[in-house]
């Protein structure tokens, strides 16, 4: 399951356990934000939570984690358009 994550995912998650799950530290570590580090982890675990599901990562749920991992969207921007988009989608399927 692991070894299906990219190489940066898996270097995340090392890290992460290393730093004893602290958030915080982690930040330091990557000199970036602790919300930037949050939706890191946020990607990651719906990543896991989908392989499980034997499902593949959501696209949007990707790309809105990327654009706030480099600092080109702010957390609460991403959440309101995935929420929008899924709104969409629940609409589109009824």
């Amino acid at each position: 399951m692991l070894l299906s994550l990219p190489d940066e995912d898996r270097d995340f998650i090392l890290q992460f356990v290393l730093a004893s799950g602290s958030l915080k530290e982690m930040a330091q570590l990557y000199g970036v934000s602790y919300p930037t580090i949050r939706a890191s982890l946020d990607r990651i675990i719906s990543n896991l939570r989908q392989a499980l599901n034997g499902q593949p990562p959501d696209p949007l749920t990707e790309l809105l984690a990327r654009l706030i991992e480099r600092g080109e969207l702010k957390p609460a921007t991403a959440r309101t358009i995935r929420s929008v988009y899924r709104e969409a989608l629940e609409r589109k399927s009824q």
